[in-house]
C-alpha cells in the first residue's frame, strides 16, 4: 500500500512539473478558455488523455516480457533519472526570468479534444518524457499488475487535469496574471522535487547493474 502511494504522489508531482511550463498545451488552452470557458481545460486534458492511455497500453504490450529483465530495467532507470535531472535543472536555470503568460492566441483546429491530442504529439518533451520516466513507471507499476498502472495513471492525469482547469478558470474569469512570485516559487519547489526523483531513479538504476 505505501508503494501503491509512493507512486501516486510521485508521479503527480513529476506530472504538475511538466503541466506547469509553458509549451503547446498550456498554449491552446488559454486560448480556447477565452472562447470556450473553463470547460475547455478539462477537454483539452481529455484528448490528452485518450493519447496517454494509448500509449500506455502499447507500452504495457511492448515492454510486459522485459519486466524482470535487471539490465534493461537499469538502462531505463538511468535514462529517467538522467532526463528528470536535465529537467530539473532547465527549470532552475531560467526561473528568474519565468513568467505565466495568459494571453490569448490562436483558436485550435478541431475543437479542444482534438487540440489536446495533436498539441501533445506535436512537443518533443512528451516523447521524451514517456520513453524515459514514463517507462520507468510502467515496469514499475506493473508489478503491481492492472491496480500499479491504474494509480500511477490517475496521480498523473489528475496532476494535468488540475493545472489546466485552474488556468481555464482564471483566463475565463478574466484574470490576466498569475503572480510571478508565486509561480516562480511552485516551479521552484517542482524542481528540487525533481532532482530526489532524479536521484533515486538513477541510483535505482545503477543497483540493477550490481
Amino acid at each position: 500500500m505505501e508503494k501503491l502511494t509512493a507512486i501516486f504522489i510521485s508521479s503527480f508531482v513529476i506530472a504538475m512539473s511538466g503541466a506547469m511550463m509553458p509549451g503547446p498545451v498550456l498554449t491552446v488552452t488559454i486560448s480556447e478558455s477565452t472562447r470556450r470557458g473553463f470547460m475547455a481545460g478539462p477537454m483539452i486534458v481529455l484528448g490528452h488523455g485518450i493519447l496517454e492511455v494509448s500509449l500506455l497500453v502499447l507500452l504495457v504490450l511492448g515492454f510486459a516480457d522485459l519486466i524482470n529483465n535487471p539490465k534493461f530495467l537499469g538502462v531505463v532507470g538511468i535514462a529517467g533519472g538522467i532526463v528528470l535531472l536535465w529537467l530539473s535543472f532547465g527549470m532552475l536555470k531560467g526561473i528568474r526570468q519565468l513568467r505565466l503568460d495568459l494571453t490569448p492566441g490562436k483558436n485550435a483546429w478541431g475543437g479542444p479534444v482534438i487540440a489536446g491530442i495533436l498539441t501533445s504529439l506535436a512537443n518533443p518533451y512528451w516523447i521524451i518524457w514517456w520513453a524515459t520516466i514514463g517507462l520507468g513507471y510502467v515496469i514499475i507499476s506493473m508489478k503491481f499488475g492492472f491496480i500499479g498502472l491504474a494509480v500511477f495513471f490517475t496521480g498523473h492525469i489528475l496532476a494535468d487535469l488540475m493545472w489546466y482547469s485552474i488556468i481555464s478558470l482564471l483566463v475565463s474569469r478574466g484574470k490576466k496574471y498569475i503572480s510571478a512570485k508565486i509561480y516562480r516559487g511552485v516551479i521552484g519547489t517542482c524542481a528540487v522535487a525533481l532532482i530526489f526523483f532524479g536521484i533515486y531513479f538513477g541510483v535505482s538504476g545503477i543497483k540493477c547493474f550490481i
